[in-house]
């Protein structure tokens, strides 16, 4: 079976490129398609793998301010030949469920959430990723054209997996699909549960406005308690700014470091709403309970005061809040490790392999 992977870009590592990573395990082999690729950007991951960019690859500043270019993207990603495949694979928060293949190709498409600039507030997407002032007043215009084509482009896929069923839901409204829920890979047994925990708490991933990490520097400048900070992003200086001494800002740190914290903090502070949170996750799979929003995909994964406590409004007195009602020595880590250990990256291989290969062969049917 000839089979061709496809991801939105890679400029970046998060839970989609974790998701790209263990599809590129399952089937070694297959070409990566992507609209932009940096490898300096993506730190070494998927060095070596065969790689294919779109013509967007060529403009300049592509690359750095990619989502200055929404309109062009639905037509880079068509431009793709897909013909010479069996099956496609398409990992997409975006652009690249919107491939077109031929009436022999499959397409399955694990789709992390329909574009959510473009079912969104706009205005808030230009907010959060500062935008000139210039750029700002096309958005709108722009996404009219964005959103009709990702609406048509739902209707491609021959399948659709839903990372949460968060996005499942997400999926049957502006879509019209149904979806099977397989949730991301966690390599849990990469974590580990210390031994002693460190008096701080603990935020930590891309340093983006829309994962309120303002909220928390607030609340914790305002408590005087100690909360480290891992990550960078455009709100980097922001944040620095108004913190106080008793927050520390350790910036990009190895998984190793990374793991460590996870386990040694007295709890993760999770105050965004994700598709699905894959940092909250892995700071469960080392033993430590979440302080978390209330939304998203979050509150399938967590059980109030076994795992983890709630929070109702992204508010700095609400964190204050819930911080002030939590007890460490409440929480069992190894009953909060357990908890997740079915989002085991084997497990979602064996899911996803299984899945492949049955649709496979009912397409074949089919046809």
């Amino acid at each position: 079976m000839r089979i061709a992977l496809v991801h939105d870009y890679l400029v970046q590592n998060g839970g989609a490129e974790k998701v790209l990573e263990a599809f590129c395990e399952l089937f070694p082999d297959a070409p990566i398609y992507t609209l932009i690729y940096s490898e300096k950007l993506m730190h070494g991951s998927f060095a070596g793998k065969d790689i294919r960019t779109s013509f967007l690859q060529k403009i300049p500043f592509a690359i750095m301010r990619h989502r200055i270019f929404p309109q062009f993207m639905p037509f880079a990603i068509e431009q793709f030949d897909f013909s010479d495949y069996d099956l496609v694979l398409s990992d997409s928060s975006s652009f690249a469920k919107g491939i077109i293949t031929g009436v022999d190709t499959l397409h399955i498409s694990y789709i992390h959430t329909p574009m959510r600039f473009a079912w969104d507030d706009c205005q808030k997407y230009t907010r959060d990723f500062s935008f000139p002032s210039c750029v700002k007043k096309l958005v709108p215009f722009a996404m009219n054209y964005v959103r009709l084509w990702d609406r048509s482009s739902a209707d491609r896929p021959d399948r659709i997996i839903a990372n949460s069923h968060f996005i499942a839901r997400r999926i049957k409204k502006y879509y019209k699909r149904d979806s099977l829920v397989i949730n991301p890979p966690i390599d849990v047994h990469d974590f580990a549960i210390s031994p002693e925990k460190k008096n701080y708490f603990l935020v930590s991933g891309r340093m983006m406005a829309y994962k309120r990490f303002d909220i928390v520097v607030e609340a914790f400048s305002r408590m005087g308690l100690a909360l480290k900070v891992i990550g960078r992003g455009p709100e980097f200086g922001k944040l620095k700014k108004m913190a106080k001494s008793n927050v520390e800002f350790l910036g990009r740190v190895s998984d190793e470091e990374l793991r460590q914290h996870f386990a040694q903090c007295q709890a993760l502070i999770f105050p965004q709403e994700e598709d699905f949170g894959i940092t909250a996750i892995e700071a469960m799979a080392a033993g430590t309970p979440l302080i978390a929003y209330r939304g998203g995909d979050i509150p399938e994964h967590v059980e109030e005061g076994k795992t983890g406590i709630f929070f109702d409004e992204q508010t700095a007195e609400s964190i204050m809040a819930a911080v002030k009602k939590f007890d460490a020595a409440h929480y069992d880590a190894h009953y909060i490790r357990n908890s997740v250990l079915k989002f085991d990256k084997s497990l979602f291989k064996a899911k996803i392999k299984d899945y492949v290969e049955r649709e496979y062969n009912l397409f074949k049917e089919e046809g």
